[in-house]
């Protein structure tokens, strides 16, 4: 051992681990995953470094940490030697020295595959593993695989989302190509959620992509997003928005509202519980407007990028959901202005008299509305 950073080789930490003396795993969750050290204890490096006396046996014990190649223990040892823990040292190399030395491990919690792949996640104390599982076993539902679809799609499927569901009755134009990042030239003419599907499940082929090549209307609106636990609105007309508004409150699911024109956008979480202040898309807006007042898609135009910046959003928003961290957009509506990049949150209330989610929803109706425009 050195005077200054003690450190022993994975060999001479074994022998001093198999002769009583305790070895430290002090890696996350997610990263212990893939194995440890057999004999090794877990505890993480903040919590021992927040409270040494809770996880050491006293200032004079001898003690071993390891890391995952041996960094982060060099610096806690000579952290916790200055306290007066005069006698921890650190396996140089890590675990992954100890691993390539042929040493005991515990085995692997998950493939190999899925260790790599969602290794950035694993390492976040909000993630994990428990975490990333989550998001495996999640299912969320996604209207529209157009401009706010497709970059929803995309970072849902990389963060490991096991099952989306797209819904979208369109086909893939060329004047699509300019914000609808899920499409390209070799699929115009083609069905958008089979685009999709192939574009998704290149991505993440141990994926369930689940297509629907239908408008979404009073009839099935009900059977399409039941089962889900997330729902993402990425439609861009009115009949859609309420009909998806109404059956996520009848059915209790949360609903990740975003919206575009020209430089402008929005987003919100809509899921009103019983006995919460917090309201639908119908308390914020009650009525669409005016056929003859709704703008044009065509003719309004759009910023190519904006639906991928309203998109991530409404991305993120959806993990948060799923992951139980963070505070989601309830409640307030997030409205972005791309020209001067300004962000505004407006506080959103609850209408007590609401169709959809207040005492007379027992009596509302799914309804089709005429086709128009919801920018």
């Amino acid at each position: 051992m050195t005077t200054h950073t003690p450190e022993l080789s994975p060999e001479e930490a074994l022998a001093r681990l198999q002769a009583g003396i305790p070895l430290l795993d002090v890696r996350g969750d997610g990263e212990r995953a893939a194995g440890m050290a057999e004999g090794a204890r877990a505890v993480a490096l903040n919590q021992l470094l927040a409270s040494p006396e809770r996880w050491l046996p006293g200032p004079e014990a001898e003690v071993g940490l390891i890391c995952a190649t041996g960094v982060r223990t060099r610096a806690a040892v000579e952290r916790l030697r200055a306290q007066g823990y005069a006698r921890l040292w650190s396996v140089a190399g890590g675990t992954r020295r100890w691993a390539q030395a042929g040493l005991p491990m515990t085995a692997a919690q998950e493939s190999p595959e899925f260790l790599e792949r969602y290794s950035r996640h694993l390492r976040l104390p909000e993630v994990g593993l428990e975490g990333q599982r989550r998001l495996r076993a999640a299912k969320v539902a996604l209207v529209g695989a157009g401009g706010l679809g497709s970059p929803v799609a995309l970072y849902l499927a990389a963060a490991g989302v096991g099952t989306l569901t797209l819904i979208d009755h369109d086909q893939v134009e060329r004047s699509n190509l300019q914000r609808q990042v899920l499409h390209g030239e070799a699929d115009l003419g083609q069905p958008k959620v089979e685009s999709a599907r192939r574009r998704l499940q290149a991505l993440a082929p141990h994926l369930c992509i689940r297509g629907h090549q239908v408008r979404l209307v009073a009839a099935n609106v009900e059977s399409l997003l039941a089962g889900h636990d997330v729902v993402v609105d990425g439609s861009d007309n009115f009949s859609t928005r309420y009909l998806v508004n109404d059956a996520c409150v009848r059915l209790g699911i949360p609903l990740v509202y975003g919206a575009v024109e020209r430089f402008q956008g929005q987003v919100s979480v809509f899921h009103p519980a019983a006995g919460t202040p917090h309201g639908c898309y119908r308390c914020v807006f009650p009525q669409p407007p005016p056929p003859d007042l709704a703008p044009n898609c065509a003719e309004a135009g759009v910023l190519g990028v904006l639906p991928g910046l309203i998109g991530m959003l409404q991305a993120t928003e959806t993990l948060k959901l799923l992951l139980g961290i963070g505070a989601p957009l309830q409640g307030e509506l997030l409205c972005v202005d791309a020209l001067s990049m300004q962000f505004e949150r407006i506080r959103l209330g609850r209408d007590p008299h609401c169709p959809a989610c207040g005492p007379a929803a027992v009596n509302h109706r799914y309804t089709d509305l005429p086709d128009q425009c919801s920018s």
